[in-house]
């Protein structure tokens, strides 16, 4: 009796599924799925115009302009001159095979774009001959326009929907534009709006008879969002310049509330190359551009060893441990030798030779040896190495390096902070801090991306917490951000340890490495990187030029702007790198620049020769490798 019982419960409980699944395709969403693909009814769209984008200052960055697509229905094609038609289009009539192909293996009975964005010139005079050609008609779009001639990496593109889209998505359809990069991409929903959409009954003639059902099915379009950016596009522009004739990036954020100010990758382009019908031959060129790689975000995306800023947060983390305070001190001879061998000696320029140095001067000079011990003691403090690192890496992931910070914008990478079991994993031999000591200054294993470093920057400048970086700062009508650009983010360093680091950070510029780049008026902090750059050639380890890097906040009280910076075989990080980031402190905080034999010197100098060079280089080892 039971088990009958059982039987029929189950009997009517899946029928119930069943009956309530097709009541909700059939009836719900049938009705009007079925209008879209049904050979009775004819949909006409209209296409919203598409949220513009502002800089935090109110300034257009980002418009709309009217686009003419010539749109087919395989279906109601009849019979043509096709020479004719081709000339009308400016094809030939190989080409019109191939869109007409395309066209009948996406869906015969649905409109897809057969040319698109036509000139403004073609379309009056096409308008005109169109009606002849059953099956063709001409569909307004809105594409965009870029009035400021920068930050394509910010802002991305839009484009016309894959076919795998086009076929699985509820909402597009062939031949329809979705953001692709950047802003675009991220803010895809809100920036679109919602197309409108209106039903027309056709008879066996194919002929429209009248509105479907009185437009009951009829909806409106919706414009789309407009976005206000954390940007100022003034330092943005400012910033593409000063890195003209280089390779690098260069992100700056507010540390009291995380926004982007600026985003810099160079090389760049003009986001207006990927609008029109130049847009296709002009991606192909950008994306395989695989020398320049000028749509490669290296703000977001380049990984980079962090060299000296590193420092900061080994000074840090060793005085939260304990290991350390301000006043203890470690002699250098020149560097810092951690095992008998003669390749077992870590170099120092700091020269301070017959004197303990000390925390403060370790970080405004430099100095090698007083972090490479203080990283053994924070390591060795704990049972086994293992443990000691896991302790160390904790601290370091938590100014928001090692993974993907969770900011607004669809590409990045994780960088690298190693932990215990990264090295367990990576030898077969008993490890200690000694067989890592390379982290203690930013290189080794430790990898991060210029915003993760302006990231850290920004923790510092806040004394112990960030917000993550973002890149919009409002959406029309109200729209809250998300929390995780409002949610203040603490680091496992006590907020107490941060005084004697930014005091070392602003003596960096009074009488340390990048006291050439002061600026009057403005008390800055910074810390200067040098990191070394290697490659391979016919199996050998070859040193190229050194990467420059800086990072810096100011003002030093109330810091308003911090910068990280990363200039590819620039050199020395006070020579490049640290004239840059002041030039940029000084045009955000006063609104121009007054060094002007700096910022000339910075907008002239190009390092093409270099790139070239070690281009030639590798080219060299590709033709040794091949011909062995």
């Amino acid at each position: 009796m039971k088990r009958s019982f059982l039987l029929i419960f189950l009997i009517t409980l899946i029928g119930i599924i069943y009956i309530s699944r097709l009541f909700h395709l059939q009836i719900m969403k049938g009705s009007e799925n079925s209008l879209t693909h049904s050979a009775t009814i004819k949909v006409e769209y209209d296409y919203p115009e598409r949220g513009y984008i502002y800089d935090r200052n109110g300034k257009l960055l980002v418009a709309n302009q009217l686009s003419y697509d010539v749109m087919i229905v395989p279906k109601e094609v009849e019979p043509l001159d096709t020479l004719e038609f081709c000339s009308l289009l400016k094809i030939d009539k190989e080409d019109f095979k191939k869109r007409f192909s395309k066209a009948e293996n996406y869906a015969r009975w649905l409109p897809s774009v057969f040319l698109k964005q036509l000139a403004k010139e073609d379309y009056a005079y096409l308008q005109e001959k169109l009606p002849k050609y059953k099956g063709f008609y001409i569909q307004k779009r809105i594409i965009r326009n870029y009035p400021v001639k920068s930050a394509a990496n910010v802002l991305g593109f839009i484009s016309e929907v894959s076919e795998y889209i086009a076929k699985n998505s509820e909402y597009y359809e062939q031949g329809e534009l979705i953001g692709k990069l950047g802003v675009e991409k991220q803010y895809e929903k809100e920036l679109r709006g919602i197309k409108g959409k209106r039903y027309y009954k056709r008879n066996n003639l194919n002929e429209i008879t009248g509105s479907f059902k009185g437009g009951m099915y009829d909806t409106l379009a919706v414009p789309g969002k407009d976005l206000t950016l954390t940007i100022d596009s003034e330092l943005q522009e400012y910033g593409e310049l000063l890195m003209k004739g280089k390779r690098g990036g260069i992100v700056a954020l507010e540390p009291q509330t995380g926004e982007i100010l600026a985003l810099i990758t160079a090389p760049s382009y003009d986001p207006n190359l990927l609008v029109g019908r130049q847009r296709s031959p002009n991606s192909v060129k950008l994306f395989k551009d695989s020398i320049n790689m000028p749509t490669f975000d290296r703000g977001l995306q380049a990984m980079y060893a962090p060299g000296s800023p590193f420092k900061i947060l080994t000074g840090l983390i060793g005085l939260q441990e304990g290991v350390i305070d301000e006043n203890s001190g470690f002699f250098c001879n020149h560097g810092y030798r951690y095992g008998r061998r003669p390749n077992e000696f870590m170099g120092c320029h700091c020269n301070i030779v017959g004197r303990p140095v000390r925390l403060k001067t370790a970080i405004a000079k430099s100095c090698n040896t007083y972090f490479a011990n203080t990283y053994r003691k924070i390591v060795d403090k704990y049972e086994n190495a293992t443990i000691g690192t896991d302790a160390w890496s904790e601290h370091a992931k938590s100014f928001g390096l090692g993974n993907y910070l969770g900011y607004d914008l669809p590409s990045g990478q994780k960088g690298r902070i190693p932990d215990g079991r990264f090295y367990d994993r990576s030898y077969d031999f008993r490890w200690g801090a000694t067989t890592t000591i390379s982290n203690s200054i930013g290189q080794g294993e430790v990898e991060t991306t210029p915003i993760q470093l302006a990231n850290m920057t920004a923790a510092i400048a806040n004394k112990g917490y960030y917000y993550t970086p973002h890149i919009v700062k409002k959406i029309a009508g109200n729209v809250r951000l998300d929390s995780t650009y409002t949610t203040r983010r603490n680091t496992t360093v006590a907020p107490q340890h941060f005084p004697i680091a930014i005091e070392a950070m602003h003596e960096s510029f009074i009488k340390g490495t990048a006291r050439r780049s002061r600026v009057e008026g403005i008390e800055m902090c910074g810390k200067t990187g040098t990191v070394e750059n290697f490659i391979r050639v016919n199996g050998k380890k070859v040193q190229l030029i050194d990467h420059s890097i800086f990072v810096a906040f100011a003002p030093k009280d109330d810091p308003k702007i911090a910068i990280a910076i990363f200039v590819e075989n620039g050199g020395y990080g006070a020579t490049i790198a640290a004239p840059i980031t002041s030039l940029l402190i000084e045009k955000y905080l006063k609104g121009e620049v007054t060094r002007k034999h700096v910022e000339d010197r910075m907008i002239n100098l190009s390092l093409q020769e270099r790139y070239d060079n070690q281009l030639l280089i590798q080219k060299t080892d590709t033709i040794a490798t091949r011909t062995k």
